[in-house]
């Protein structure tokens, strides 16, 4: 009895410590991560025809991010994200083709061979510490599900050296756009998906017509190994990033949503495309119940985010615009869901439509609920910011870097500019709200100048007006990229065609 005594005060003074140093347990961190998800599509930001109550659920009970810039689209996003450096920068990622692994799957090459040629990919990266590293080194459980972690080939070696404890997925950007899967890879081996029949992922027609074989959807896979990681993992602290391919195009669901089905005002497309956001939002609700039931809720931190700004993957042909005097509105009649909530530009432009992105966290007695964050933050701040909130030292120096202050309430010096790339050129947004953007295709050399906070439509250039501002801020831009500005394609197409 007196051992017993003895251990049980042992145990109060280290829990009182604890309390009164005020440093709370590590939670677990659940990073949803959506492709192509217009900030416009979602409720809480404006959508009149799509619901998302699960997400804006995290919202009110979490913080809104309002001036959050992923990049122009899907892997540079990714990229820049996990390396915590800018996607203007050289020399810190590349990224190679797609295709290889659908070479696999026509039986064109073995996967030793695959792991060959992907090796000169892998030796071109100098990323330094990565985000799931960032995680292992706190102790934390890692795990990847969903679209391919990284560029457009991620190669089996490349997620382990990465840190990843776990993964199930794509590895290959051609074939996780499909959303019938022939074969998704889960810790390095190719699973066989029972139904699926063709290597691009897309449905067999035949398949589907004869009833015969039941293709199966890669979201509804993918939520199975969520569960199945979090549940097998809840007496750890684990990180899961989850990066569905939804709702990129091209559009496919198994069945439209009873709540678009009788809806007159949309085209079967645009109603698919509905079904789409929606099961994002139905599944967002899944991970929020199911932390809930296994008593997780107030330890986890429950982040949703986009790559990009919207694309339309649901309409016809649009009028054609060049992007230097005209640019497009989702508001003007083109777009029935106004899916970039108004702004100008859709993904792969350096229009705010392109790159402004919804960014959630959600983290109850934490994060402060139903309050929603101004300051300039970039998509590559997050590395930083676990770093930050896992006591983590991070070697070499990142662009990023950390908002946990703001995101726990507390005063915080933003930072003084983004920065991010696209095929037009970079472009670079500063505290106060002034934007640099350029246009540097067809041997143009355009520089434009807009002042946010009056004119979030990008609807004024202001460059003749304030030639001084233009001046310095070319100067900020061009040192941030190295020295030179370009479009962006510089990280790209580096894996040689021959490779594929």
């Amino acid at each position: 009895m007196k051992q017993y005594l003895l251990c049980l005060s042992a145990f109060l003074v280290t829990v009182t410590a604890s309390a009164q140093s005020g440093k709370a347990p590590r939670p677990n961190v659940i990073f949803i991560y959506t492709d192509d998800m217009g900030r416009g599509m979602l409720s809480g930001y404006g959508q009149q025809i799509v619901k998302t109550p699960n997400i804006d659920f995290l919202a009110r009970g979490g913080m809104r991010f309002d001036n959050i810039y992923g990049s122009m689209y899907c892997a540079p996003a990714r990229a820049s994200m996990l390396t915590g450096y800018s996607d203007v920068r050289k020399g810190k990622f590349t990224l190679n083709r797609a295709g290889i692994y659908i070479n696999y799957l026509q039986g064109k090459l073995t996967l030793p061979e695959v792991d060959e040629r992907l090796a000169l990919f892998e030796q071109s990266e100098h990323p330094g510490m990565v985000l799931p590293q960032v995680f292992k080194k706190a102790g934390y459980v890692t795990g990847e599900i969903g679209k391919l972690e990284w560029g457009f080939a991620t190669s089996r070696k490349q997620m382990t050296a990465h840190g990843w404890d776990y993964y199930y997925g794509y590895l290959d950007h051609r074939m996780c756009h499909g959303f019938y899967p022939m074969v998704m890879f889960e810790n390095g081996e190719p699973v066989r998906i029972a139904g699926n029949t063709r290597p691009d992922s897309y449905p067999d027609s035949a398949a589907l017509l004869n009833g015969k074989e039941k293709p199966q959807y890669a979201e509804n896979l993918f939520m199975d190994k969520a569960r199945q990681f979090i549940v097998g993992n809840k007496d750890k602290p684990f990180f899961l990033y989850y990066p569905t391919n939804l709702p990129h195009g091209p559009v496919s669901v198994p069945a439209i949503d009873p709540a678009f089905a009788h809806n007159d005002q949309l085209t079967e497309r645009q109603k698919m495309y509905a079904s789409m956001v929606k099961m994002v939002d139905d599944n967002v609700g899944t991970f929020i119940h199911l932390i809930d039931s296994l008593g997780l809720t107030k330890n986890t931190l429950i982040i949703f985010g986009s790559d990009n700004g919207h694309w339309l993957y649901y309409e016809g042909k649009q009028r054609r615009i060049d992007n230097i005097t005209t640019r497009f509105f989702s508001d003007d009649g083109a777009d029935i869901f106004n899916g970039n909530s108004g702004l100008a530009g859709l993904k792969e432009t350096n229009w705010e439509g392109g790159v402004r992105v919804p960014f959630i966290c959600y983290w109850p007695g934490k994060v402060p609920a139903g309050t929603v964050n101004r300051n300039l933050v970039a998509g590559y701040d997050l590395l930083s910011t676990m770093a930050d909130l896992l006591q983590v030292r991070v070697p070499d120096q990142k662009d990023g870097r950390s908002y946990l202050p703001s995101m726990l309430g507390k005063k915080a010096v933003p930072r003084d500019k983004v920065v991010f790339s696209s095929f037009m050129g970079p472009a670079l947004v500063t505290r106060d709200g002034w934007k640099l953007r350029t246009y540097l295709l067809d041997n143009k050399n355009i520089f434009q100048l807009y002042h946010l906070p009056t004119d979030n439509r990008e609807t004024k250039d202001l460059s003749a007006q304030y030639p001084q501002k233009v001046d310095s801020l070319k100067r900020v831009l061009t040192k941030a990229c190295d020295g030179q500005l370009q479009n962006g394609i510089f990280y790209f197409n580096r894996l040689p065609a021959t490779a594929l």
